[in-house]
């Protein structure tokens, strides 16, 4: 259906009953102020009407499925220019019941492709799908002190994905950073970012092969800086002091970027 066929739709109700299970459940959305929660809700309820949910082997969509992956979701266009455009270039959604093995291939420097399974908890596909794990969404309910949310990441994702391949640089407004043009306001990101994935990377390179103490942040943002950049907004949106206190540049950037002044 075109996009704008379907938001002539009405917007589905959200009852107020399962509006505050979910802003419960995901303590996270229930610390936003007054004014963002009601965005929060306008937003998941056109996020509802505009998707599409799908249940993989099985799995059965409920209203607490689509409202919990649905809340989660908008919250890192809350502010952005553009809401929930940042995310019209695909409908579906796809939900698991638990993680599921994804098959990869790859060529080495030598041409020979080597095949492998990844045991993923969600993905995000370029101009397609998002795929979930039920269980790791309900996960992210108790794991903000180690700054997880699958959801968040997936979306943060499509966010990154909106310039092309996922390189961990969304696509910048005009004047980002004080810069004149997109190359620099890409220059000044990168120069915050890089630093901060470099640091992050031999942090968890140390913790891995000499026992050093982990970093609190998932090790999987050590793999590219894309995964870093996704990861880093988990965190960024669902443990805010912690964040702040090991990745002080990066919040600048974030807050300049998903929190802009209004002129």
């Amino acid at each position: 259906m075109f996009k704008w066929l379907r938001r002539l739709r009405a917007l589905p109700p959200i009852p107020e009953a399962a509006w505050q299970a979910t802003l419960r459940r995901y303590a996270f959305l229930g610390a936003l102020p007054d004014s963002d929660r009601q965005r929060l809700r306008t937003l998941t309820a056109e996020f509802l009407r505009d998707k599409e949910f799908h249940g993989a082997k099985g799995f059965t969509i409920t209203n607490e499925v689509a409202l919990a992956i649905a809340a989660q979701a908008v919250l890192p266009v809350l502010h952005l220019k553009g809401g929930l455009n940042w995310y019209d270039d695909f409908v579906g959604i796809v939900v698991h019941r638990s993680e599921v093995v994804a098959r990869r291939k790859v060529i080495d420097e030598a041409q020979v492709v080597h095949e492998y399974g990844e045991v993923v908890a969600g993905e995000a596909m370029e101009r397609g799908p998002v795929m979930l794990s039920w269980d790791d969404v309900l996960a992210s309910s108790i794991t903000s002190e180690r700054g997880y949310n699958v959801v968040i990441h997936e979306f943060a994702h499509k966010i990154d994905m909106r310039s092309g391949n996922a390189n961990g640089c969304p696509p910048l407004p005009p004047g980002f950073a004080g810069q004149r043009s997109s190359r620099a306001s890409r220059a000044a990101w990168m120069a915050v970012l890089q630093p901060a994935y470099d640091d992050f990377r031999e942090q968890t390179i140390k913790a891995e092969r000499f026992g050093t103490e982990q970093p609190w942040l998932d090790a999987y943002g050590a793999t590219s800086i894309s995964e870093f950049f996704a990861v880093a907004c988990e965190a960024y949106f669902v443990n805010r002091p912690n964040f702040a206190r090991d990745f002080p540049g990066v919040l600048a950037i974030f807050d300049e970027f998903f929190l802009p002044k209004r002129p």
